[in-house]
């Protein structure tokens, strides 16, 4: 029986900001290794993390512009057809809502406004109306956009590009292996086919991931490789938040030097880009929530979609006490 030589997770840093591509074997011993190698892990996934982007930690926020409502039956999410989670049902929010939520971003410092609506994919009504509070949001602040309102056409695509929308979200969340047990209303070749359309159409392309939905390790690293593939500039990672009323209640919650591991290998596989702490962290990593900052470079600030998250003043003083900074927000 032979035993495997220790990573020097340093080294491997160096090659890859010379830039190595991280094998599917390498990226599996990352999320895999012992709790032992964790600080060492992550000073080292700190490097990659500093080379493209200091110590500057981006700050986003999320409107749920339209909730719940949607036909589709993803086992995760509080405002699909089968939950029974008790969250607010609306249609699509008035104009004014949206610009009220741009200037809440403003004043929570973020740099990014995301503004999401629940459902397969935005009616040509709904499309319209985004997009006309798009074009007033960009006339009147320096914010960048992101739009996550679910399956798009090519013209959707660049209608959306068209009125400025920066950057457009649809997350792969699991592995195509698992995905059929996570959702059966659509596929995950279908959320791919969107992820390559907003590229296509000039929008940058935002796709991550849900950690805790019975996937395993390998499936993981697929996961994170897929997305390299993708080309994807931003990725969200999720850790499941197990929402009484869906499939996934009761699911147990996630080790946090796990989760961290994860952080760490998306960081290895995709050195460039954007990693982005997001929903479920304050409850999956709880006390080594500062540590994910070592290897993500994005948070979401305040709450999320139906879940609260943390006071926009406690997520500041953990960035200062860190010794980072927020990237300078719109004004």
């Amino acid at each position: 029986m032979t035993t495997q030589t220790a990573i020097n997770y340093r080294e491997l840093a160096e090659q890859v900001l010379s830039g190595y591509e991280l094998t599917r074997a390498e990226a599996l011993r990352i999320v895999e290794a012992p709790d032992d190698d964790l600080l060492d892990l992550l000073h080292a996934a700190f490097q990659i993390r500093k080379s493209f982007f200091g110590k500057k930690v981006k700050l986003n926020m999320i409107i749920n512009a339209k909730s719940g409502l949607c036909p589709e039956d993803c086992g995760y999410c509080s405002q699909s057809i089968i939950s029974d989670a008790p969250v607010e049902k609306y249609a699509l929010l008035s104009k004014e809502s949206i610009l009220a939520g741009a200037q809440e971003a403003i004043h929570r410092k973020a740099g990014t406004y995301c503004i999401v609506m629940s459902g397969r994919r935005p009616s040509e009504r709904e499309l319209d109306h985004v997009v006309e509070a798009v074009k007033e949001i960009r006339e009147t602040t320096q914010l960048k956009i992101c739009a996550c309102l679910g399956f798009l056409s090519e013209q959707h695509a660049q209608k959306l590009s068209d009125s400025g929308v920066h950057r457009y979200n649809h997350n792969l969340n699991t592995s195509k292996e698992n995905y059929s047990n996570i959702c059966t209303t659509h596929e995950y070749d279908d959320r791919v086919d969107t992820v390559q359309k907003a590229k296509e159409s000039g929008m940058s392309p935002c796709s991550g991931v849900i950690i805790g939905m019975g996937e395993s390790d390998r499936e993981l690293v697929e996961l994170a490789i897929s997305l390299r593939a993708l080309d994807a500039d931003s990725i969200p990672v999720n850790f499941l938040n197990a929402i009484d009323g869906t499939p996934l209640e009761g699911a147990q919650h996630l080790d946090p030097r796990k989760c961290l591991k994860a952080v760490a290998m998306m960081r290895f596989v995709n050195p460039s880009k954007e990693i982005r702490l997001s929903g479920g962290r304050e409850i999956n990593l709880r006390a080594l929530q500062p540590l994910g900052l070592y290897a993500a470079n994005s948070i979401f600030v305040g709450d999320y979609l139906t879940t609260q998250g943390q006071e926009p003043t406690s997520d500041w003083q953990m960035i200062e006490d860190l010794g980072f900074e927020i990237e300078e927000c719109a004004l």
